[in-house]
């Protein structure tokens, strides 16, 4: 199998997805970024290896940003959310989506829980997020996007948008379709947060059906094209524990995506890469 080749261009900012769902595709991200084969990766703090995990994460923060994935669909909240998690399990993400678009999400809950997995990263971690984003894109869905601009008043993050312009996704050609349900779902989140006061990404892709039969070198080099000036394209690689197959339908995938990571040619020029020599890592355009 040939390697990915990434076509050259403006500086994007590649995500690694899920650190701490296991200790598996934790491990797998670390190897990744010590290589520098990556921009950032997103934390979720919801799971009982956290603690752990986050204590390695110091010794990589001068090569990648490091935020928080906001989880509001697997396993179970950091506390109590009679509304949205009344059995103490969060709602599936289909769940989700059919609160949002009724109306029925109550913000309070999510800006409750929101500060709870802040302060949960914080902790362990011993330094706040760069940025956050949300699994499943989560963040940015109709009223659960209220109750999270309001937890993150005052903080100085970079807040994914999930969303991109209807002619970047056209020329991806790539699951088109699922990138424009996204971008529907998530329309004017960039605009409410920008207005917060936030930094926000110009342009997103990564995305995937994660079918074994698709390969990811394909999926990669799409992602990478097309892009904007402050694009962030997101990825999922890992290595596989029991875990992680308890918590994500995603396993063995996120091998795949690890070995064309690992590989591709062209990649670690293309990557953003933080600078901490400034008061924010996003007080200079990517590009």
């Amino acid at each position: 199998m040939s390697p990915a080749r990434i076509p050259p261009g403006p500086p994007v900012i590649l995500c690694a997805d899920d650190y701490g769902i296991s200790g598996a595709v934790s491990a797998a991200i670390e190897e990744l970024a010590e290589a520098g084969r990556l921009s950032a990766t997103s934390c979720m703090v919801t799971f009982p290896e956290w603690p752990v995990l986050a204590r390695r994460l110091a010794s990589l923060r001068g090569r990648i940003a490091i935020g928080l994935h906001l989880n509001l669909t697997v396993g179970a909240p950091l506390g109590e959310m009679p509304a949205f998690a009344p059995g103490g399990a969060f709602p599936v993400m289909s769940s989700v989506i059919g609160l949002a678009l009724r109306g029925s999400i109550d913000a309070a809950e999510i800006e409750r829980e929101t500060a709870r997995q802040l302060k949960a990263f914080t902790e362990a971690a011993g330094f706040a997020p760069d940025f956050l984003d949300g699994h499943q894109h989560v963040h940015a869905l109709p009223r659960v996007r209220n109750g999270v601009l309001a937890a993150l008043a005052g903080l100085p993050l970079l807040v994914r948008d999930p969303s991109d312009d209807l002619a970047r996704i056209i020329r991806r050609k790539m699951f088109a379709k699922k990138a424009m349900s996204v971008s529907t779902l998530a329309f004017g989140f960039a605009k409410s947060a920008r207005a917060a006061g936030f930094v926000v990404n110009d342009g997103f892709s990564g995305f995937s059906d994660f079918d074994p039969a698709s390969p990811y070198a394909r999926e990669l080099e799409a992602a990478f094209t097309a892009c904007g000036i402050r694009h962030l394209a997101m990825c999922h690689p890992g290595h596989v524990d029991a875990a992680l197959a308890t918590r994500d339908s995603v396993t063995a995938r996120r091998e795949e995506e690890f070995t064309v990571l690992m590989a591709a040619e062209g990649l670690t020029e293309r990557l953003w890469r933080p600078d901490r020599s400034h008061e924010t890592i996003w007080s200079v355009a990517s590009g």
